[in-house]
């Protein structure tokens, strides 16, 4: 006999209701999970649902209410490996939780930020996670704070999981490390190994994440009295060629200096290849530091000295935290440690001799 579920048409909820003998309300009831039926009733749905080999309909599961709750993560890149890094916290938490978690990739495209937060407001999405940096301009916050609004009437929450606050009394739960700190402690460290003149490889100028290292560049230098070099300091982006195209581009223009503080692990990585392909070793002739910690850092060799960032911590924190808290709380704002790595990348400059 050809079962229902071999037809051209697939099963209704109708179709399980008729199997079974009960109204198709009834059967919304047992597959909801959300009104009391009976034991018996229970038994004859599920196994016409069996037999039927009937799905649910997700959409209109997600209409009524019903169904695994969803968490968004909103990324700008699916390759990075601190994002990564974030996604596994954030996964592992909504899956503890029993929620469904979504990650969407912008692109850097704000356009496309705004239109998937809008289809996870018509999801019923019980939060969305907005990860990384991102221009911290009037035009940012308006756009962020009618997201937050739209979510918050909808039932939802947004969370800006390493980005700048909105101000006062947005519905936002904000989750950020001690970057500007973590800079400062980095560089503060290279220089106490008597190196000053500093090789900074930073992100892009308008960048809030980027923004914050080079703040701390900066202090680290001026706490000892120092004033950097403004031709020491350059902008390209978290990548690795980033890092690989600045370094060559200052080799070719002979600049001056021992040390060199890369504003990503993944920067770093590119300024390493760039100093063995000119036949400089690292820490001999040229002292190297990241910023991230993230796994292959101590697999690069010389293994990087680096900021440790607890991203994947950040990331459960964000699901932990916006799953507590009411839509319309106002504005939350959690800061977590970062703390230095030392490793084999940065050696003490000799004194000359007298």
């Amino acid at each position: 006999m050809t079962r229902k579920s071999e037809d051209t048409s697939r099963s209704t909820i109708r179709d399980v209701a008729a199997r079974a003998g009960v109204s198709a309300s009834t059967v919304s009831r047992v597959l909801g999970g959300v009104y009391p039926v009976s034991a018996t009733t229970r038994t004859r749905v599920l196994r016409a649902v069996r037999e039927m080999d009937y799905v649910a309909d997700a959409r209109a599961k997600a209409i009524a209410g019903v169904g695994t709750p969803t968490l968004a993560f909103v990324l700008e890149d699916i390759t990075g490996p601190s994002f990564a890094l974030m996604a596994h916290g954030v996964e592992r938490e909504a899956t503890r939780l029993g929620h469904l978690c979504l990650v969407c990739s912008t692109e850097g495209d704000a356009r496309h930020e705004v239109e998937f937060v809008e289809m996870m407001r018509a999801q019923r999405a019980a939060a969305v996670i907005l990860v990384g940096g991102g221009a911290d301009t009037v035009e940012y916050r308006d756009r962020t704070r009618r997201m937050a609004d739209s979510l918050a009437s909808a039932g939802s929450r947004l969370v800006l999981c390493g980005r700048p606050p909105l101000g006062p009394g947005a519905p936002v739960t904000v989750i950020e490390y001690d970057n500007e700190g973590g800079a400062y402690a980095l560089v503060a460290y290279v220089l106490a190994q008597g190196h000053h003149r500093v090789l900074f490889l930073g992100g892009k100028p308008d960048h809030t994440t980027a923004q914050g290292r080079e703040r701390g560049y900066l202090a680290a230098h001026r706490a000892r009295g120092l004033e950097p070099d403004p031709e020491l300091v350059l902008h390209g982006d978290f990548t690795r060629d980033s890092g690989h195209r600045l370094m060559r581009q200052v080799l070719e223009r002979g600049l001056e200096f021992t040390a060199v503080v890369a504003a990503t692990d993944m920067v770093a990585a590119g300024a390493l290849t760039a100093l063995h392909e000119a036949g400089l070793s690292v820490p001999d002739d040229v002292s190297l530091a990241g910023y991230d910690d993230i796994p292959f850092a101590r697999d690069l060799h010389p293994a990087l000295t680096t900021v440790h960032v607890p991203y994947e911590e950040l990331g459960r924190l964000a699901v932990r935290t916006a799953l507590g808290r009411e839509p319309n709380t106002p504005d939350e704002h959690l800061l977590l440690g970062t703390h230095v790595v030392v490793r084999n990348s940065v050696a003490a400059v000799e004194e000359a001799a007298a």
